[in-house]
């Protein structure tokens, strides 16, 4: 996931702008020429005001500060030949001209100065994101996995949503969870799970194995580093671990208080609800015993869908939640790439380009005629 950068970094104005100076410089040299030209009764200076006005939409300080000096230079200019700078008249003009042109480019030193702060900021999120929420690989074994991943948070590029997936013993493991909150504290949580679930992929830990270490890791951060306070005992992950086997066509599956997943087959859209959920992340101090491993079909042709309540909690203008479940029938997508590609835009444009909370989503697909 790329992260747009400013168009105010260092030097990047001059070169947007590059052709466009030409307009301020003719708009000067224009109204210097007309106004002298033309009898003293008639004062085109304060047209001038408009030259570092231009500049500004298009140029940096420095560009906007310099044609601000030229217009003050022509507007002496002018005064001296239409009856003297001396004249109250002139007098006015120039000073006039002087405080705006300051005040444009003190403004745009401003926004440039904002912007570079914007693009340190979304440089971080960028490398953080990098760390946290490595892209997922578009192939794993016999898999074609395709993710997307939409931060609520202004200017953010990630929040408390995850995912990941590693080897593991006979399949490949995936995880996909959601963070209580929002902001630096979300994100610090999603990184502990993260971080536990890939230190835990060289231990070959069985389902209910990584899902408890997954939980200790998640309550131990909680209470020992984050504090004991009201906070941090409202502090929780849903998460849904999957196993999608290598030697049969199903999949095994946790799920800790997270939305169920869904299968695509033929047309249709299963909910994979298991009998047994478990609780949030976080919670208690768990142990391997308190998770029952679930199976449900995934054969070829199939696709499978994870995703976090950002999804289906996103409203459009008149409340209403989105019908994830009535899209996907409708659209009866084979492909994971092109499904998420679809949700995406369309999830975007149902809440009118900004979600209420942070939403991932993966879509795992096997191939026809995979190894079954």
């Amino acid at each position: 996931m790329s992260v747009r950068r400013g168009l105010t970094s260092s030097g990047r104005p001059w070169r947007l702008g590059r052709g466009l100076i030409a307009l301020p410089l003719v708009l000067i040299a224009a109204i210097t020429v007309i106004d002298i030209n033309t009898p003293t009764t008639i004062h085109l200076g304060p047209f001038l005001v408009a030259a570092p006005a231009i500049t500004a939409s298009f140029a940096g300080a420095g560009v906007t500060g310099a044609v601000g000096v030229l217009a003050v230079g022509a507007q002496i200019v002018i005064g001296e030949l239409h009856g003297g700078l001396l004249t109250p008249n002139h007098q006015a003009q120039i000073a006039a001209l002087v405080v705006i042109s300051v005040l444009v480019t003190v403004f745009r030193y401003l926004r440039d100065r904002r912007e570079r702060q914007l693009h340190q900021v979304r440089s971080v999120a960028a490398a953080a994101q990098e760390v946290l929420l490595r892209p997922l690989p578009h192939r794993a074994g016999r898999l074609r996995i395709a993710s997307t991943y939409l931060a609520a948070e202004a200017e953010a590029q990630i929040g408390g949503d995850l995912y990941a997936a590693v080897p593991a013993p006979g399949a490949t493991r995936l995880v996909v969870g959601d963070v209580r909150g929002k902001g630096m504290a979300a994100v610090g949580e999603a990184a502990v799970l993260v971080g536990a679930f890939r230190g835990a992929a060289y231990r070959n830990l069985s389902l209910p194995g990584v899902v408890a270490h997954l939980g200790n890791s998640v309550y131990w951060n909680t209470t020992q580093l984050d504090g004991a306070g009201p906070e941090s005992a409202e502090s929780f992950v849903t998460a849904l671990v999957v196993d999608v086997r290598n030697d049969g066509p199903f999949i095994e599956m946790v799920n800790c208080g997270h939305p169920p997943p869904l299968l695509l087959r033929n047309g249709t859209v299963e909910i994979l609800e298991v009998a047994e959920p478990a609780l949030p992340l976080g919670l208690t101090a768990p142990s391997e015993s308190d998770y029952r491993v679930e199976r449900f079909g995934f054969s070829p042709g199939d696709l499978l869908l994870l995703y976090t309540d950002g999804v289906i909690e996103a409203r459009d203008r008149s409340g209403t939640f989105y019908p994830l479940i009535d899209r996907l029938m409708s659209w009866n997508e084979t492909d994971p790439t092109a499904l998420v590609r679809r949700l995406h835009h369309d999830l975007l444009r149902y809440a009118g380009g900004t979600l209420g909370d942070d939403a991932a989503v993966i879509a795992i697909a096997a191939p026809p005629g995979a190894p079954g």
